[in-house]
């Protein structure tokens, strides 16, 4: 009888719950830092100009000639490149001839409808064959006009055959090279205005949301990583890229001064306003219990750990943010988690978040 009760609280302490080794474990720790820099989002982008521009001629042909390279500073009225006008001059000239020729029909015609409102006047002809010459007249008429606006287009496009800036601004790309044949309207050219300086980048459909949320904006560039600029988002592309799914997010620089170049590589960050102060930790605390996040926090004075359900913000490269479950000063395991166990004993390896 007793063996049998001996052998029934040895079972009933076995489905306890088990108790925490002894042995101390030696683990990696981060103490917690409440603050809103925390929640932000950094997206890498490019410096671009607000305004840039395509150049290209309004005729067709072969390019013989290009002025200017990328990185020139070019005025209004400037000339950028030129095609071969040979056909066009000649196109010209034909013009030319043939409006000599309507200006010749249109003198002989008004002569003789002269003559001719002289023998009507003398009842010598019918009012009707007058009025045939007079149609004459003015189809010949007519003809010396079309004609003539037929020159004026090609002179025209003779003088289209040399490209000219149209305003001030800065070359930043060339699209065309001499010998090339290229269509009207072909890009040949690309200038900016550098006066007026924004930040491209790109926004997974996701984060547009952090966009229009945004209440600062924080803008570093790489090449002098000390300076900080202001920056408002200016504009939000309706439509995704069709090859990379992302949204193209134009950052404007009020204050962008001359450290600022075409074409660098900036960072941005978005501050999210009126966001509760939260804690970053790396993606390595992070404990999964019954499909919920959780971290082991170690208590100062036992050193003992626990594991504690926290509320994850978003999930980011190397990090992840907690807005709910920790308090400042809290230090939680950012290495080992998964061998540890409630109550499990450790020691610190990080000096800095010793207690």
């Amino acid at each position: 009888m007793y063996a049998l009760v001996g052998m029934l609280m040895l079972l009933a302490g076995c489905t306890g719950e088990t108790a925490a080794p002894a042995e101390v474990r030696p683990v990696r720790a981060q103490q917690v830092k409440l603050g809103v820099q925390a929640a932000q989002s950094t997206y890498s982008g490019e410096v671009r100009a607000r305004y840039e521009w395509p150049l290209g001629f309004r005729v067709g042909g072969k390019i013989i000639s290009r002025a200017v390279d990328v990185g020139a500073t070019v005025q209004p009225g400037q000339v950028l490149a030129q095609l071969d006008a040979q056909d066009l001059r000649l196109d010209t000239a034909a013009a030319q001839s043939q409006l000599a020729a309507a200006q010749a029909d249109l003198t002989q015609a008004g002569a003789e409808l002269a003559r001719y409102k002289e023998l009507l006047d003398r009842k010598f002809i019918s009012p009707a064959e007058y009025d045939r010459r007079l149609n004459t007249y003015n189809v010949a008429e007519a003809r010396a006009a079309q004609v003539a606006a037929q020159l004026q287009v090609s002179a025209n496009q003779t003088q289209y055959a040399v490209l000219r800036a149209d305003r001030a601004g800065v070359v930043i790309a060339v699209d065309a090279e001499a010998g090339q044949v290229v269509a009207a309207g072909q890009p040949v050219l690309r200038l900016a205005q550098p006066q007026h300086k924004e930040i491209l980048i790109a926004v997974p459909e996701n984060r547009l949301g952090e966009v229009a949320a945004a209440g600062d904006i924080r803008v570093v560039l790489w090449a002098q990583s000390e300076k900080t600029y202001r920056g408002r988002v200016r504009e939000v592309s309706p439509s995704a890229d069709a090859v990379t799914r992302t949204y193209a997010v134009r950052i404007a620089v009020p204050d962008a001064d001359g450290a600022m170049q075409l074409g660098m590589t900036a960072t941005v960050a978005l501050s999210r306003a009126g966001v509760a102060p939260a804690a970053e930790l790396p993606l390595t605390a992070l404990y999964d219990r019954d499909r919920r996040p959780a971290v082991w926090i170690v208590d100062a004075r036992t050193m003992a750990v626990a594991l504690k359900p926290v509320e994850v913000g978003e999930y980011r490269e190397r990090t992840f943010t907690v807005t709910a479950g920790l308090a400042d000063g809290d230090t939680v395991v950012t290495a080992g988690v998964h061998k540890l166990v409630a109550g499990q004993k450790v020691r610190l390896l990080d000096a800095a978040v010793r207690p």
